[in-house]
């Protein structure tokens, strides 16, 4: 089987297997939400304890780009009425099994989703309002998030008036995206200058120099770590931010960075990419979650060497039968193979199909 075959396998599965269960099953008609996962079977939602913002921006991004225009429009209207909170701006992290506000935590990490989703919709479908919503979502962000030197904090409460978690990476990786995605859907300079302050930020506040990887904490935290699903990750969105990394260096460092990933975060034997290293390399959470794997194969397409991109025919071999399976996909396994979580959130379809994206398929 040639690359282009089993890469276009890897779409044929999303398309066939994967987009149904989410219009289906996966689906709460009554509130207009995804449920937050399914059993491994695809046949039911697990018992319903909230629904996030973020899953069901996700979603929103995912249909939109699969082109159903219906179900992208069910997503986005239910988006705006369900989770913005009118009395103090921004949106709810989640609502509960009734639809009514549950967390009210002001999420960086759920307002970059918006931002995201928002920008995926409307460039698609010509979705004006859409696009309003992710630069006035901007805006709120830089207005309401900042926090030192550039960056911004992971979460406030309801009212934005208190601090509750400082800037993390994972966030901020998410917003870079968001941006980037913005930047494409309106051409909005403003949104390219945004990224360059930002992954400036980053680089001074996150960059582990050693290594060249992006750091989960700030340096010199406490107990930080190095995921290699999340190198690959910048990988891809520094090849997309070309000139816009400005002065971070981060093209440079992430060159070493996917290096240092590949060499101590994947199993030589199986190509799983393990969740996190310590400083050195040594793995401290050998846990293979599915979407590090499609990270990784995202990153392989899109290298500039040519040796390492013939190392993705072998890689997904090996991926597809660790993780799809006929009713959908398996979410995590141990270094052994083991499954050990088996359910399959509503936030993995996005991870899929961002990989299968940057694949070209």
């Amino acid at each position: 089987m040639n690359s282009l075959t089993s890469a276009a396998s890897l779409r044929e599965h999303f398309d066939r297997i994967v987009l149904p269960l989410w219009r289906g099953p996966g689906f709460n008609a009554e509130l207009r939400l995804p449920y937050e996962a399914l059993d491994a079977a695809g046949a039911k939602p697990l018992p319903v304890t909230r629904y996030r913002a973020m899953a069901c921006a996700r979603q929103l991004f995912v249909f939109s780009e699969a082109g159903d225009a219906a179900h992208a429009h069910t997503l986005f209207e239910t988006l705006r009425h369900t989770y913005q909170d009118r009395a103090h701006g921004g949106w709810f992290y989640s609502v509960d099994a009734t639809g009514a506000p549950l967390d009210t935590t002001k999420d960086l990490y759920t307002h970059a989703f918006v931002v995201f989703a928002s920008a995926a919709y409307g460039q698609r479908f010509g979705a004006t309002e859409a696009l309003e919503l992710a630069r006035a979502t901007s805006s709120l962000i830089v207005e309401r998030f900042a926090a030192r030197d550039g960056l911004f904090n992971a979460a406030l409460d309801a009212p934005f008036a208190s601090v509750t978690a400082g800037p993390l990476q994972n966030p901020l990786m998410h917003l870079t995206e968001a941006w980037l995605a913005a930047s494409e859907a309106t051409g909005d300079s403003a949104f390219d200058t945004a990224i360059t302050r930002l992954v400036e930020a980053l680089a001074r506040g996150f960059l582990h120099e050693p290594t060249g990887c992006i750091a989960e904490l700030p340096i010199g935290a406490a107990d930080n770590r190095l995921e290699p699903g999340h190198q690959f990750e910048w990988f891809w969105l520094a090849s997309r931010a070309g000139a816009r990394l400005g002065g971070s260096g981060l093209d440079a460092a992430l060159a070493r960075a996917f290096t240092f990933a590949v060499k101590h975060g994947v199993d030589p034997e199986n190509g799983g990419v393990a969740a996190a290293l310590d400083e050195h390399g040594r793995v401290i959470d050998a846990t293979q979650r599915i979407w590090a794997q499609t990270e990784y194969l995202r990153a392989l397409a899109t290298h500039g060497d040519a040796a390492v991109r013939a190392a993705l025919e072998p890689q997904i071999g090996r991926f597809a039968p660790r993780f799809l399976t006929p009713q959908g996909w398996v979410e995590c396994r141990g270094a052994n193979g083991e499954v050990t979580r088996a359910d399959m959130p509503s936030t993995t379809p996005y991870h899929l199909l961002t990989a299968y994206k940057g694949m070209g398929i």
